[in-house]
């Protein structure tokens, strides 16, 4: 009993480890800004899409507020001149692989590091430059994720507040979410591909503001 409940631990904690970019456990990730300033920061996945992305540039616009979009490579060639508007606009680009597959976790450390380089080269080739900050697919991380990182020397980018924006859950559910883990320094995780992300990013900002929380500047 007590050897079975020593193994249920460990595959806890390995679980835990590997699904919660919270852990710390094989990639040092910035989960929260350390500031004791009323302030969040936005940042989205999975872009840039192509009707979708230019919608949130917009209400960014109109709210003058800054975000750190993480781009998955194989995404961007048609859409590179969504790229250079947001960094016209102030915003920031971060690599979210190229591939943004399932089994990305499970590569081997060489076909990872080519993965993340993939995308380095579209965003460079986009905007001139190649990001320095990374959010792994899922926000998995596990030893190879840890030494891709490294290798490449990216900086990883995690969040404190998860919106759960993809599993189509009500804006008010999102909005209670947000209020109960407002902190100062919070990373907020949002999605830019969605029909509904436009809305759901006004929202989430009337949010923020109306708890007396700004917007900062983009994660740097």
């Amino acid at each position: 009993m007590i050897i079975a409940l020593a193994i249920a631990a460990v595959l806890a904690f390995l679980f835990y480890a590997s699904y919660s970019i919270k852990s710390q456990v094989y990639v040092k990730a910035l989960c929260r800004v350390k500031t004791t300033e009323k302030v969040v920061y936005l940042t989205f996945d999975d872009g840039p899409d192509a009707e979708q992305t230019p919608r949130v540039l917009d209400v960014l616009k109109r709210n003058n507020a800054k975000a750190t979009f993480f781009c998955i490579g194989s995404r961007i060639a048609g859409n590179e001149q969504i790229l250079k508007r947001m960094i016209d606009e102030g915003h920031a680009i971060g690599s979210h692989s190229f591939s943004h597959t399932n089994g990305f976790p499970l590569f081997s450390r060489r076909r990872m590091i080519a993965d993340i380089e993939q995308c380095q080269k579209a965003i460079e080739s986009a905007i001139g430059t190649a990001p320095t900050l990374f959010r792994p697919p899922f926000g998995v991380t596990n030893p190879t994720v840890g030494k891709a990182v490294k290798t490449l020397n990216l900086k990883t980018i995690g969040w404190s507040i998860r919106t759960y924006d993809t599993n189509g859950i009500s804006n008010e559910k999102i909005a209670r979410r947000i209020s109960r883990q407002l902190r100062p320094g919070a990373i907020i995780l949002l999605h830019d591909r969605l029909p509904q992300s436009a809305e759901r990013l006004q929202m989430v900002i009337d949010t923020v503001k109306a708890a007396g929380y700004e917007i900062s500047s983009v994660i740097a």
